[in-house]
């Protein structure tokens, strides 16, 4: 229990900001404590551990997403896979922001998007490297180089608004 009231809701917002779905977040995080649980003993560093199981079922519905888009016609594919409404209570402002954030987040390679939300989640270089299966020497130049991704990313989103 001490264990996931520690990890889980840091683990909840790295997935909710992957997917920008805070049901499939709540049930991926939820997911990696039970495969957890299941296992029958404690890994070795446990929270690198659950961030990587999460972010591996993460990968496996985006796969499956992306299946479906190619399978079902194109209307009845943007139809099922829409993005949710923005929440209510964000301003237009806020929601402008943080579509030019999940927008600029989208231009970037996988690991690097990986990288940046587990930093932003205070998330250390060993864990972030167990979790993405990286020499940890090298996640700083990995990480400084995702940042400078994002800027432009980021910078050209709100050029073209």
């Amino acid at each position: 229990m001490a264990l996931f009231n520690a990890h889980h809701h840091r683990m909840f917002r790295v997935l909710d900001r992957l997917s920008g779905d805070p049901e499939l977040a709540a049930d991926l995080a939820q997911e990696a404590f039970v495969r957890l649980y299941r296992r029958n003993a404690m890994p070795d560093a446990p929270e690198a551990w659950l961030i990587s199981v999460a972010l591996n079922l993460f990968r496996n519905v985006r796969t499956t997403r992306a299946r479906r888009l190619r399978l079902l016609p194109p209307a009845r594919a943007e139809e099922a896979m829409a993005d949710p409404p923005p929440s209510p209570y964000l301003g237009a402002e806020a929601a402008d922001r943080a579509g030019r954030v999940r927008a600029a987040l989208a231009t970037l390679p996988e690991r690097e998007q990986r990288l940046l939300l587990l930093r932003a989640e205070g998330y250390g270089y060993r864990d972030m490297a167990a979790a993405l299966d990286l020499n940890e020497a090298s996640v700083g130049t990995l990480l400084a180089r995702a940042r400078d991704g994002f800027r432009n990313a980021y910078g050209e989103a709100a050029d073209a608004h």
